[in-house]
């Protein structure tokens, strides 16, 4: 059976930058999930939660976390700061860099492979992901924190059905949990991640249902093409049934099985394989 820390870790010692206050919810952190003892394979995966921005949802954190260590792999899930509690970007970006750097700096610590740290995120989460996945940083060689010095590129991204674009296929709460009601024309750019894909952009597995009715199918499909035209590999799963924040084939009854499609796509990438 897999297990979390009693303790939730802080992403920073301190405050985080821009704190708005000194509740729960101003503190972002990580909550560890290990395989069962001597099952580690050596990858890792950083688990963004959905929720508009507004909330995080269990299934999509602590629920994936179970299901990624019966395959071997070392989950963190992040509490990032939301809309709802007053933050705006980049500070969900700032939160999941940081916990990129986190999640590579404790592989480092652990023995597990610094070069297999996944991210996947959903729904909004998805758009947290999909914005890491475009707009990593190289760590800085001169940071005196040493988790500082980790690149925030993750090695791949799985994006369940994921909100991309902040043009005409946006998921309005999310956009207005993220930026607020007046954004301007050029943030709104920089955010549809969609625009943001380039051949240093990590490979992607991306999964949709054509039923979703709270963030279209084209957000998949805009990110999947752009992946295309980078020359970035992914894969593409677009399921006919089923709605929105399904998660999970065991939590939601109309789930699509793509968490069988998900293994077979990391066995194949390597991702699952102890180097």
């Amino acid at each position: 059976m897999s297990h979390s820390h009693a303790a939730p870790l802080p992403l920073w010692p301190d405050a985080a930058p821009g704190a708005l206050g000194n509740a729960d919810t101003d503190r972002p952190d990580l909550t560890a999930f290990l395989p069962a003892a001597g099952t580690a394979n050596g990858a890792s995966m950083l688990i963004l939660p959905g929720g508009g921005y507004g909330k995080l949802a269990v299934h999509e954190g602590a629920g994936y976390a179970v299901w990624l260590n019966r395959l071997g792999v070392t989950c963190y899930v992040l509490k990032y700061r939301l809309g709802s509690n007053g933050y705006r970007h980049p500070v969900m970006l700032q939160d999941a860099a940081r916990a990129l750097r986190t999640v590579r700096a404790f592989a480092r610590r652990d023995g597990l492979d610094p070069a297999r740290i996944g991210i996947i995120g959903s729904s909004a989460g998805g758009h947290l992901a999909s914005t890491l996945l475009t707009h990593f940083e190289a760590g800085q060689a001169d940071a005196t924190d040493p988790i500082e010095h980790e690149s925030s590129r993750p090695d791949l991204g799985i994006l369940c059905y994921p909100v991309i674009t902040l043009g005409e296929f946006a998921h309005a709460g999310s956009r207005k949990n993220l930026l607020g009601n007046n954004p301007s024309a050029d943030l709104l750019g920089f955010l549809s991640n969609e625009t943001q894909v380039t051949a240093a952009t990590p490979p992607c597995f991306l999964w949709h249902t054509v039923e979703d009715k709270a963030v279209p199918v084209e957000n998949s499909l805009l990110f999947a093409s752009a992946l295309r035209r980078a020359g970035v590999p992914f894969a593409l799963h677009v399921y006919e049934k089923g709605g929105h924040g399904l998660g999970l084939p065991e939590h939601g009854k109309n789930a699509p099985t793509w968490d069988a499609d998900c293994e077979y796509w990391l066995r194949e990438r390597g991702f699952l394989t102890a180097p």
